[in-house]
């Protein structure tokens, strides 16, 4: 089928406001996208394909991050079968590789030598050990996560998953589908399910 029939489709579905005459809006948004590309310069392992959206990504950019009707839960299901487990089975890793992964915010920059492991940049959200110093608060905290939900075999698949490809759980999530776009290893995340359930972790202290 057409892909444009397919997105078409799809923005329809997800409730996109006609606030906008359709030329209008692909007037504005072409020209907005032309000006990022004309000022976005490639660099290194920067390149243009970083302006690129993927179909989910542009239907939650075209619905103020609130798309409507039953095409989210579809979606979310598709988010979901994209997750890669890891091969051994197992969810948990070492929670202090997790802890230095999620407290390094370094790769993926032009002048970062592209292939080399990159940090989960998790401090830049959330509040993760008690005695940071400073930390964003785009995401909540994360301080006692596992010790207020335990680390049963359910939790760990969910907290596994929701690092992998938030959109899972949440179509328009902000937070990034770190496994989905290769930011991080299955063996990373796994290190990052063990540094928030892991009773040893500083998170649960």
């Amino acid at each position: 089928m057409n892909p444009k029939i397919v997105f078409a489709t799809l923005v329809s579905a997800a409730g996109l406001s006609a606030a906008l005459p359709a030329q209008a809006e692909g007037d504005y948004r072409a020209k907005a996208i032309e000006m990022i590309k004309r000022d976005f310069k490639p660099r290194g392992q920067a390149g243009l394909d970083r302006l690129a959206e993927d179909g989910v990504q542009a239907i939650c950019n075209r619905t103020g991050n609130n798309p409507k009707g039953d095409i989210v839960k579809v979606l979310e299901a598709d988010q979901m079968a994209s997750i890669q487990w890891p091969a051994d089975g197992k969810l948990m890793g070492d929670w202090k590789k997790g802890e230095a992964l999620a407290q390094s915010g370094r790769g993926f920059t032009w002048s970062d030598q592209p292939g080399l492991p990159v940090g989960g940049n998790c401090y830049n959200c959330h509040q993760i050990g008690p005695n940071e110093l400073a930390y964003g608060t785009v995401g909540p905290s994360l301080l006692n996560f596992g010790k207020l939900r335990g680390n049963s075999p359910e939790m760990q698949k969910y907290v596994y998953a929701k690092i992998y490809n938030a959109k899972a759980y949440n179509l328009c999530s902000e937070m990034p589908r770190f496994g989905r776009v290769g930011a991080l290893t299955p063996e990373q995340i796994k290190d990052l399910v063990a540094l928030l359930l892991d009773p040893a972790s500083p998170v649960n202290k």
